[in-house]
């Protein structure tokens, strides 16, 4: 019975897909517009040949996600989720009016010059942005203005696709330096731990454990994938822009609360057990706190959910 039900299951996923190919007009053009524009960046995407030696825009981004240092690894996810999205939307954007829109040219045309302004000055970051604003305006051109509003998210997802590479630094020390005095000042005088702070360093003064707050460990890529998260998850769950904005601006303070804690328990395994014992639950702390952190977002959507019962207007009724 259950393998029945897969396969119908299966043949209307398909039969779905079908359909939505066959109401979707102009695909020639727009499929032999977009093979071109990706040619583009694929042999003069990338000028920067003493960092990666391939004129690739692909390659470059390739490398940016995949490096073994790299905290830019969600930019390998993020077109399967914007795909995703499209999907999730497809009725509605079945449903909207579809005809050559000239003025998203201009989308198209303004693309082209931020790539030819990265390309010279060596910021591949650049154009990666022309490259997914000119694929929308792209869609815009074919299938017009009212398909461009409705794709607009997903399409701002591919701003998680621009890798933050070097540029991060002037984001993590300061996020290093906030976790390590919040994290300090707690452990001083809420928890009665001595500790010292020197810089991102934390010291304990008999030389039992000492911790330095990394890079690795400033939370720049938790900060990056709650937004990521809350951003979607707002859009989704709500219609007014104040929420979609409030689980947005969530993530940061969420964000460094987890960070803290995970500090605050690093200090307080290795005041008791030593530095070994602290590293170790640095390693699980992690995964610990961005789970607390996606439950605290559930339970903000939970109460902001816009069917929620207007409890005072039946208290004022009865």
């Amino acid at each position: 019975m259950a393998e029945s039900e897969t396969q119908v299951t299966r043949k209307d996923f398909r039969q779905e897909i079908a359909e939505c190919w066959h109401r979707l007009p102009d695909k020639g053009l727009f499929f032999g517009l977009l093979a071109a524009w990706l040619g583009l960046f694929q042999f003069l995407g990338s000028s920067t040949f003493g960092y990666i030696d391939s004129p690739s825009l692909f390659r470059w981004m390739w490398n940016a996600y995949n490096a073994s240092f790299s905290e830019d690894g969600h930019g390998n996810l993020i077109p399967l989720v914007v795909l995703g999205l499209f999907w999730w939307k497809r009725r509605e954007l079945m449903e909207a009016s579809k005809q050559i829109w000239w003025p998203a040219l201009g989308l198209v045309i303004g693309a082209l010059l931020l790539h030819m302004v990265g390309y010279v000055v060596q910021q591949a970051r650049l154009s990666i942005l022309a490259l997914f604003c000119g694929i929308y305006g792209l869609t815009g051109l074919v299938w017009g203005k009212q398909w461009l509003q409705k794709s607009f998210f997903p399409f701002i997802l591919f701003i998680f696709c621009v890798p933050i590479g070097s540029l991060a630094e002037s984001i993590t020390f300061p996020l290093r330096l906030l976790v390590t005095k919040i994290s300090v000042f707690i452990s001083q005088y809420a928890l009665g731990i001595d500790v010292i702070p020197k810089g991102t360093q934390i010291f304990e003064p008999k030389g039992r454990f000492q911790y330095d707050v990394a890079v690795a460990c400033s939370g720049i890529r938790s900060l990056i994938s709650l937004i990521a998260l809350t951003t979607i998850y707002g859009f989704i769950t709500f219609k007014a822009s104040w929420k979609r904005a409030l689980m947005v601006l969530i993530a940061v303070p969420l964000a460094i609360a987890g960070n803290v804690v995970r500090l605050i328990g690093v200090i307080i395994a290795g005041e008791a057990f030593g530095q070994e014992v602290g590293l170790k639950v640095h390693d699980v702390a992690g995964f610990v706190t961005f789970a607390l952190a996606i439950i605290c977002v559930m339970i903000l959507s939970h109460w902001l959910r816009e069917d929620r019962p207007q409890v005072l207007g039946s208290e004022r009724a009865a």
